[in-house]
Formats: C-alpha cells, structure tokens, sequence
C-alpha cells in the first residue's frame, strides 16, 4: 500500500512539471532549432535559441528588425489548440514535428510600403541599410510593391536569395507570430 502512495506521489509530481513545462512553453519561453538556410549568416542550419512567447501571448507588435519565429500557415486562423499542439514535450509524445515554422526577420508593419527594386528594400520610399543579410539579393520580380495590412508584419530572411518569406506567403497575421529571439544558444 505504501508503493502506491509513493508512485502516485511520483506521477503526480510527474503530471505537474509536465502540465508547468507546456504553460511555460505556451505563454512565456520556449525552445527552438533553426531548420534550414534563410537566416544566414545570423543564425544557422540547427542552431538553437530561445523565443520570448510574451509578445505572442499578449497579441504585441514586433519592432523592424526583429528576429521572430511565425506559422507560416497564413491562410488558416490559429487557436489556442495550435499553441498547446506546437509545444516541443507535446512533439516528443506525438512524434509530429511539421515544418510550417520558419525564422525570419520583421522588415515590415502595419501601413507600411515596402518595394523591393534595384536589387534592394525600400520601405516608404528609404532604403534599408541592411547589413545583416548574406549577400545582394537577386530579385526575379523586379519592382515589386506591397502594403502590409492592418494586424500583420512583412518578414524576410537575411538570405534573401534562399528564403521562403513574406514575398511568397505574403504578410503574416499578428497571431502567427509566435516569438521574438531573445538569444542564441
């Protein structure tokens, strides 16, 4: 009788930091692995970071020049099921990791301009001084102009020739924007 008061004492500690670790990763930190290219040379293929939630958790908008990770499922409303879904514990028990979050760089919001010309961003009319990007960008729709809606931020990568960004899935809704880079690890 008492080995079942000790594990049930044990699952129950078990259950708790479980249920503490998902709330954590919903609403305030979280892990995360760049996967792929886009954001060379600032972050790299497998290299980890943590995000703040807070802004996600809270609906706030993301400064220019913020490093924020997104769903890039743009044509589809999340819930709070998504968040609890995305969770890296509850990925570890399901086994499903889909690739539908990507890194990338706020260079647009709300109101905004932005035309992509001479192989260069323009946002209301200036340049971006962008010294973070991998190399000149190579732009097959030459004088592209897009205004970024209410509620939404433009994003790209800083390897502007190999990202699959907002030129593409167009402006991200507020709420695909699930964290901002505190730091890399």
């Amino acid at each position: 009788m008492k080995i079942l008061i000790q594990l049930g004492k044990w699952a129950l500690s078990l259950l708790m930091v479980f249920v503490l670790t998902v709330l954590i990763n919903m609403f305030l930190l979280q892990m995360y692995k760049v996967d792929g290219h886009s954001m060379d040379p600032t972050l790299h293929d497998q290299e980890r970071m943590v995000i703040s939630k807070l802004s996600h958790t809270f609906k706030a908008m993301p400064d220019y020049g913020d490093i924020v990770v997104i769903d890039s499922r743009v044509d589809r409303p999340r819930s709070m099921k998504d968040d609890f879904l995305e969770n890296p514990l509850v990925y570890l028990i399901t086994g499903k990791n889909e690739a539908f979050m990507y890194v990338k760089r706020v260079i647009g919001k709300p109101g905004d301009t932005l035309e992509l010309k001479n192989n260069k961003v323009y946002r209301n009319g200036e340049e971006l001084q962008e010294p973070y990007i991998k190399e000149v960008m190579n732009i097959p729709m030459e004088n592209t102009t897009y205004t970024v809606p209410e509620n939404h931020v433009f994003v790209m990568g800083d390897n502007r020739n190999n990202s699959k960004d907002s030129r593409h899935i167009g402006a991200i809704p507020l709420d695909h924007v699930l964290g901002k880079k505190l730091f890399g690890l």
